[in-house]
């Protein structure tokens, strides 16, 4: 899905710029900015999606490209292709691939400064700390599974006493008893779980050591150098969309029932749902998006617990210092 703002950023410029002269609204022109989104539309995107409404990015100058991800989306080759001008990843898989295989990345900001994946399990049957896994059938999406193990090593659990199976991001096999838990965003599933007539528990990864962020904000080290003022531009009106809509979780997602969510087969009260779990998730003291030095250090700390060798400068705060 590609939703580009060409026609409501003329339309919230024509207004303001009909009594300029022609040479100055020649001058006004939005800059292209491609950003790539790591999952589905759903609430997890809900600032950025607000800020394109509201016409937050047109308003600084950006024609933004916005692309939605998936399953079969990997956010850190968008970047490498060109496609996208930013990104929103987890930063154990690009740590990675900057160590392993040298690629290009600076992570700029953080959404999340506690990662929402966890375990989730059956209330009947609760899993509540890494050693219920022992003797269990974890089902783990492919590219989570090194967040998995890095939780199980630093709370002391042998790999190999967990079972762990691919999960396609459905909770059905967790809801018939096929598997133990399962590892999945804890702001969402657990009411998508309820739905079903079950009642679900869960525990976050960070809360058991794997202390790292998630949706960390991704850019190239040439984009960083060549559209700096672009990424400034976008992070500020991002900023000003997530402080609006987490002022009161239940209003906006709503809104975006028949643009945004449509499709999705979720409901919208599994929307406000998930809205108002991650706020506490995403809140940090010097504004959404931020990472303190702490915060870093917590993150390569935990990644080093797996081998991922993290190094302060593959973290650029400096761009969030200029907004």
């Amino acid at each position: 899905m590609s939703l580009r703002l060409n026609r409501r950023s003329f339309l919230s410029l024509t207004a303001a710029g009909a009594a300029l002269p022609l040479t100055s609204r020649f001058a006004m022109a939005a800059t292209p900015f491609a950003f790539q989104a790591s999952w589905i539309n759903d609430a997890e995107f809900a600032g950025y999606f607000l800020a394109i409404d509201k016409g937050y990015y047109a308003a600084e100058g950006l024609d933004v490209t916005y692309m939605s991800g998936g399953p079969d989306v990997i956010p850190e080759s968008t970047l490498i292709s060109g496609k996208a001008d930013l990104t929103l990843t987890t930063p154990d898989t690009t740590i990675k691939a900057i160590v392993e295989q040298g690629a290009p990345f600076k992570i700029i900001g953080a959404q999340y400064q506690k990662n929402p994946i966890g375990i989730v399990s059956l209330a009947s049957k609760p899993i509540n700390t890494p050693q219920d896994l022992v003797g269990k059938t974890l089902a783990v999406p492919p590219v989570n599974v090194v967040s998995v193990e890095a939780m199980l090593k630093i709370s002391g659990v042998d790999r190999a006493a967990v079972n762990i199976v691919p999960y396609a991001y459905d909770p059905t096999p967790l809801i018939k008893g096929e598997i133990d838990a399962s590892l999945d965003f804890t702001t969402n599933v657990p009411y998508t779980i309820k739905q079903a007539g079950v009642e679900a528990t869960s525990f976050l990864l960070y809360d058991f050591g794997f202390t790292i962020f998630n949706d960390t904000v991704v850019v190239t080290e040439e984009v960083l150098k060549s559209k700096r003022k672009e990424i400034v531009a976008f992070l500020r009106a991002s900023r000003k969309g997530w402080d609006e809509n987490l002022a009161d979780p239940a209003v906006y997602p709503p809104t975006f029932a028949e643009t945004w969510f449509k499709g999705t087969g979720r409901t919208i009260e599994n929307e406000v749902y998930f809205n108002t779990a991650q706020k506490p998730l995403m809140a940090a003291e010097g504004g959404i998006f931020s990472m303190s030095e702490e915060a870093i250090a917590k993150n390569i700390e935990a990644l080093a617990a797996v081998g991922i060798k993290a190094t302060r400068d593959m973290f650029d705060t400096t761009v969030l210092a200029e907004i």
